[in-house]
């Protein structure tokens, strides 16, 4: 058993709120907790992950650096 009066308290079924919606319990020093983000809608999780380069970075480095091929650029 821990010390008394020297270990914060400690809740068994403490809920996970995200979006306002409980999505978990788990023990907690904190009754509740608030979150942003949760394996339920992360997009590593969810299998929704995009990369987009929207405003050309990749081409534009590779251009820059001269790493583009010449051959299929002009195709």
């Amino acid at each position: 058993m821990p010390k008394d009066s020297i270990h914060p308290e400690w809740y068994p079924e403490a809920k996970v709120y995200c979006n306002g919606e409980v999505v978990m319990t788990v023990g907690s020093t904190k009754p509740e907790l608030h979150v942003d983000v949760w394996s339920g809608n992360h997009p590593f999780y969810t299998g929704t992950q995009k990369i987009i380069d929207t405003e050309g970075r990749v081409e534009r480095f590779l251009r820059k650096y001269g790493m583009t091929d010449s051959s299929s650029a002009n195709s």
